[in-house]
C-alpha cells in the first residue's frame, strides 16, 4: 500500500512560529511589534475564540505586505529560507529525509503562507495557505481557505482522493493538528520537540 507522510511545519520541523519570524526578518523588531500591539484585540478575541484564526492572521498578513510587489515578495521568502535554516529541528528534518529515502510520497501541510515554506524544502509538495495576486501585487487576502484544522485534512484529500489506496502517516505540534493527526493511520505529535 502507498504510503503518504504529512508534516505540519511551525512548531513540527521549526522551533518558532514562522509567519512572526518572517515577519520580524522583513520589517524589522520596531514595526514588527508595532503591527502586533496594533492589532493585540484581535489576537485577544481570536485566543478567546471570539474571532476566527483565518481573519486574525489575515489582517496581519496585510498590515505588513498589502500592496507589495509579488517578485519582490518571492525574493524575501527565498532570503528568508536561506538565512534562517536554523529554525529548522534536525530530528524533523533527518525524519522527513527518511520518508522520501523510503520512496513515500512527502508532504508539508501548513497554515504558513507556502511562498515561505517551499524554499525550505524545495523538492517537497508544500499544501499551504495560498496568496492573492492582482496585477502583480499582493491584496494582503488569502487565495485559500487558511491551512489549519479541518483544512488539513481537506487538501490530503484533495490530492489524494482515494482514501483506501493509501497509508497516511502524520506529523503536528498543536491544535491546528488535531484534525489531521486523527485522520492519519498513524498519528505522531510533537515527535521531535523535546529531542530538538
Amino acid at each position: 500500500m502507498k504510503r503518504i507522510y504529512a508534516f505540519d511545519f511551525d512548531g513540527t520541523l521549526t522551533t518558532r512560529d514562522t509567519l512572526l519570524e518572517f515577519i520580524r526578518y522583513v520589517c524589522g523588531t520596531k514595526l514588527f511589534l508595532c503591527g502586533f500591539l496594533r492589532h493585540a484585540h484581535l489576537l485577544v478575541l481570536m485566543k478567546l475564540g471570539l474571532y476566527p484564526n483565518w481573519k486574525a492572521k489575515q489582517c496581519i498578513f496585510s498590515y505588513f505586505f498589502k500592496g507589495m510587489d509579488m517578485g519582490a515578495f518571492n525574493s524575501l521568502c527565498q532570503q528568508f529560507a536561506a538565512d534562517n535554516s536554523q529554525l529548522l529541528r534536525p530530528k524533523g528534518v533527518q525524519r522527513l529525509r527518511q520518508a522520501e529515502s523510503e520512496g513515500a510520497d512527502v508532504v508539508i501541510v501548513s497554515a504558513s503562507i507556502d511562498n515561505w515554506v517551499q524554499p525550505f524544502f524545495p523538492q517537497v509538495k508544500v499544501l499551504g495557505t495560498q496568496v492573492e495576486v492582482q496585477d502583480g501585487h499582493l491584496t494582503g487576502r488569502f487565495l485559500t481557505n487558511n491551512c489549519y484544522g479541518q483544512e488539513k485534512v481537506n487538501r490530503i484529500l484533495a490530492l489524494y482522493p482515494n482514501r483506501q489506496e493509501y497509508e497516511l502517516i502524520a506529523f503536528g505540534d498543536s491544535r491546528g493538528d488535531k484534525e489531521l493527526l486523527a485522520f492519519a493511520d498513524e498519528a505522531h505529535y510533537r515527535p521531535f520537540c523535546d529531542r530538538n
